[in-house]
């Protein structure tokens, strides 16, 4: 099975866990080695991170959207690691060590709604994703690491409290790295669940595991019965540590990946797929696994997490890389990777807010950064028009 289209491959960019090391602090070798970047990837200079850039020098736009201004509206949280918006323009932040959600607004207003219970995590475990249910908005979704397992867990927000917690789904394996984490609700009204083989590769490739997938439920937990296998939530497989989910303006969906040695990933979703890892990485040119779209090559530029796509472009955040990757995608086509946001740290997640700006999430304070005052911080970057 192949679906390769217009693979752009960005030579010198991220690793993660290799062998040992950790997939959003190391790369397969030394901390810090990089290889030189080829001349098809030259990231143009990152945004002037206080304000709009001057009309004398405009940032480069080298693609459908680009950021022109980033502004920090929020500061002083511990380990952030997902956002869901409320329909007023705040937003329910997960806090991943201390297993916590928070209230945020657009005036830096931090507000506590409450803890998950029965959060016991580890290492890249703990309190991961957060999404709303779009046909229920006071519904609401966590995904956390308890012991040994992941789990799904659905519960209600309003008047600023949370409601009680119900397991939908049970029995993804949990590790101190690789727990995936992300959740994306589709157009088509279903839960999507990105996990990771955590730290046992055989598991991705494994149909009777929910390691190293992703996983396509109902809203109550149930497996749709067009699900490629049946009985079975796996959506897709072959993966290593999938961190970010979303879906494009046709309905498709999409996930960013964390690799070992050879490559980060930006792969095309589709039903029943297998994706490779163990076996492969990157582009493969055969027909058994799927290629991703766009890869990079591991040096200490991606790591990718949190993923978002509008008009034409998706942004992927990246930690180990610290910066906002955009790739532009227009008619099929993925167009040159280029690098912003280059100076606030690792990168968690990147949202697109209900007034159509982007969240991005920092992430120097999960024990693998170097927090700087302020930190961990809100970031919210308006798009060109």
């Amino acid at each position: 099975m192949s679906a390769r289209r217009a693979l752009v491959t960005v030579s010198a960019v991220a690793v993660l866990a290799a062998c040992g090391g950790t997939d959003e602090g190391e790369s397969g070798g030394p901390e810090g080695s990089e290889s030189p970047s080829p001349s098809t990837s030259s990231p143009s200079p990152s945004l002037d991170t206080g304000s709009p850039p001057p009309p004398s020098s405009p940032v480069p736009d080298p693609g459908p959207v680009s950021p022109t201004a980033v502004e920090e509206i929020v500061t002083g949280l511990d380990a952030p690691w997902s956002i869901a918006f409320l329909p007023d323009g705040s937003a329910l932040v997960t806090q991943r060590d201390e297993g916590t959600i928070v209230l945020v607004d657009d005036t830096g207003s931090v507000t506590p709604v409450g803890p998950v219970p029965g959060v016991d995590g580890e290492g890249e475990g703990g309190l991961l994703g957060i999404a709303f249910d779009p046909a229920s908005p006071t519904t609401l979704y966590v995904y956390a690491t308890m012991g040994s397992q992941n789990v799904v867990q659905r519960t209600t927000y309003a008047d600023g409290a949370l409601g009680p917690f119900e397991v939908v789904l049970d029995g993804i394996p949990a590790g101190t790295r690789h727990d995936g984490g992300r959740l994306a609700f589709g157009p088509d009204g279903m839960l999507y669940v990105a996990t990771g083989e955590s730290g046992n590769p055989d598991d991705a490739q494994d149909l009777e595991s929910l390691g190293g997938k992703v996983l396509r439920i109902t809203p109550a937990g149930e497996v749709p019965p067009d699900n490629p296998f049946p009985g079975s939530p796996v959506w897709s497989y072959g993966h290593r540590n999938i961190e970010g989910l979303t879906f494009d303006d046709d309905g498709q969906l999409w996930a960013s990946e964390f690799g070992d040695r050879a490559a980060d990933e930006l792969n095309r979703i589709e039903p029943g797929a297998n994706y490779g890892w163990p076996f492969v990485e990157g582009i493969a040119d055969g027909d058994e696994y799927v290629d991703p779209v766009v890869e990079w090559r591991p040096t200490s530029e991606a790591s990718p997490s949190g993923l978002a796509y509008v008009r034409d472009t998706f942004f992927v955040a990246a930690l180990r890389g610290e910066r906002l990757w955009q790739v532009p995608y227009v008619d099929g086509t993925a167009g040159t990777p280029v690098a912003f946001v280059e100076d606030y740290g690792r990168l968690r997640d990147v949202v697109v807010a209900p007034d159509g700006t982007l969240w991005v999430l920092t992430n120097n304070t999960d024990g693998r950064g170097e927090p700087q005052a302020g930190d961990d911080r809100i970031l919210r970057l308006t798009l060109s028009p």
